[in-house]
Order: structure tokens, then sequence, then C-alpha cells
């Protein structure tokens, strides 16, 4: 078996890579290299190229037919909720216009798995407080809409030329399975705040005033590990002939307040964080947390890990 990583060289997609490597599965990276870096892959072969540009195409193409691709793990894509409302044509270019050129050289070249990138983000904000695969999908900003298209496009593509597809949802990813791995972007929260701390600055909270316990925002925080363990899962399955789903949450079923996240940085690093209170940012909901029933009972896949073995795994990392 042969499987295509795009974004591989990235922060959850070179844990996967990673993964498949020590089960013995010959791996192709494509990446564009802006945020991914070459030496996380371990050796795999890299095609580097933009998803979004017209050379995609026919290099995908050729990806698949010299490394005999099987199936395609599909993270390449934009993912800052602030920016894609503020530059929302650039998230509709990029993520819909590189999982349609995906998709397109799948079909050419016969590859008919996908395990898909999704997000949290296509919920938006819900009414309830655990949310489920069967839910309303309602997103809020450009980068939720564009990863609720990239699910219908799967879908359409499994009806027009049979392509077998799992569309993972992510709830927030955090932590490090290896200290050479860890989240270097300093787009999240927990790299964002250590980020801070390096310079000597207070962590900024955006909005204190949302209606949770504390009033910061709530999320659902998953060990990337467990997530790419839940790919791999997600691919077995797709070999299988009882698919009665093609959509999965994947978190712990637990949430965590921003306020609680720095206290456990606090009590991982032994850095005082004192954060300074800025108003809220456009798109972000007030709580999301996983349903993770279907996943658990369908792919036997559940998170091992907590949040301090999040923050504790992410400092290491860091440190390294």
């Amino acid at each position: 078996m042969s499987v295509l990583v795009t974004g591989g060289a990235g922060y959850i997609g070179s844990h996967v890579v990673r993964l498949l490597q020590q089960r013995g599965t010959e791996v192709v990276v494509v990446d564009d290299l802006s945020n991914g870096r070459v030496e996380r892959v371990g050796g795999a072969a890299v095609v580097e190229v933009d998803l979004g540009t017209d050379a995609a195409v026919p290099a995908l193409e050729r990806a698949f037919t010299e490394h005999g691709v099987d199936a395609v793990v599909h993270f390449a894509a934009r993912k800052q909720v602030g920016e894609s409302v503020a530059r929302p044509a650039r998230y509709w270019s990029q993520n819909v216009g590189g999982t349609a050129n995906l998709l397109q050289a799948m079909e050419t070249a016969g590859v008919g798995k996908l395990v898909f990138s999704s997000s949290a983000a296509t919920y938006g904000a819900p009414d309830s407080p655990v949310v489920r695969e069967d839910g309303p999908a309602e997103p809020i900003n450009p980068y939720g809409q564009t990863k609720l298209v990239g699910e219908w496009m799967t879908r359409a593509a499994g009806t027009a030329w049979g392509l077998r597809a799992a569309n993972l949802r992510y709830f927030n990813v955090a932590g490090a399975g290896w200290d050479d791995l860890g989240d270097s972007a300093v787009m999240n929260l927990i790299p964002i705040v250590f980020s801070a701390l390096d310079a000597g600055q207070a962590p900024a909270v955006f909005g204190d005033d949302y209606p949770t316990p504390d009033g910061t925002c709530i999320r659902d925080y998953v060990h990337v590990l467990d997530l790419a363990q839940a790919h791999l899962a997600a691919l077995d399955h797709l070999a299988t002939d009882e698919r009665p789903y093609d959509t999965f949450n994947v978190g712990t079923g637990a949430g965590a307040s921003v306020l609680e996240v720095l206290a456990e940085v606090r009590a991982v690093t032994g850095v005082d964080v004192d954060p300074v209170v800025h108003a809220r940012r456009a798109g972000d909901p007030p709580q999301l947390v996983a349903d993770v029933e279907r996943i658990t009972s369908t792919l036997g896949w559940s998170a091992t890990k907590d949040l301090h073995d999040i923050v504790t795994s992410a400092w290491e990392a860091w440190r390294r």
C-alpha cells in the first residue's frame, strides 16, 4: 500500500506520515512548504506544489502513477479563522480549489480512497454544548464554509465515480507525539502562549464575556498523536464494505476554557501566566465540544491523552 499525504510536511501531516512509515507503508508527501519542513517527513518522497495552482493536477497524476498510490490523506489547506474572515477569496481559492484539483487527479488516476481533513468549524456556533455529526452544520466563517464544501465534494465524488471518503472533523489539535514534530507555526493557542512567554509578554485572551463559566471560549483539545491515529483507523475503515458513515468528530468529548488551558500551562511550565484580555475575534463560537460516540463505535478509536499530556508534550517539543 502506498499513501499520498498532502500537507504531509506540516504539523499534523508529519505525525500521520511517521505513523504510516512505522507500520511499513510507503508515503509520498505533497506540500508547498509554506509552513511545512522537509526534515519532518523521514525520507518520504516529496512533491513540492501548491494544490491551488494549475500545476497541481499533472503533478498529482504523475505522483499517483510513479508511486502506485492507493489512498490519499488530505491536509493541505489554509486554516486560520481570523484570516479567513479578512481574506475569504484566498480561502475559497486555496481550500476549495485545491480539493477540487486533488479530486480531479484522483479520478483520472483511479485512486479511490480519501481521508479528508475537515473541521469542527463546520458546526458554526451550535446551540448544543456537545455537537453530533448529524446536527446542523452552519459555519460562521469562511474557513468553516470551505471545509463543509470539501465534505460535499468528497460525497459528490462518491456518487459520481465511487470515491470512498472519510471526513474527519477535528476539534482543537495540540501537543506533540515526538519532540521534533511540535507545532512551531505559532498559529494555535498553546504555541502562541509559549511564544509570548519566551518574549516576556502577557498572552492574549480574545474575549472574556462569552456565555461560558469563566467567560472565555471552551474548546475540545485533542492530542495530535491521538488525531494521527484516527487517520490510520479511517484509512483501514475505507477498505471495508460496511461504511454507514462518512463523517466523524475527532475530539475527547470534554471541553476546556482558554483560562483553564492557561492554568495548565502555568502548572506545567512553572511560569506565571497572566493574560491580557482583548476584544472577541470575528468568527469565534463560544463553545465547541465533540460527541465522539460515532468514531468510537464505528472506527474503534478514542482519545487516550488529556490536557495535561497535551501541554506537557507541547512544552517539551517547544523547548527542544
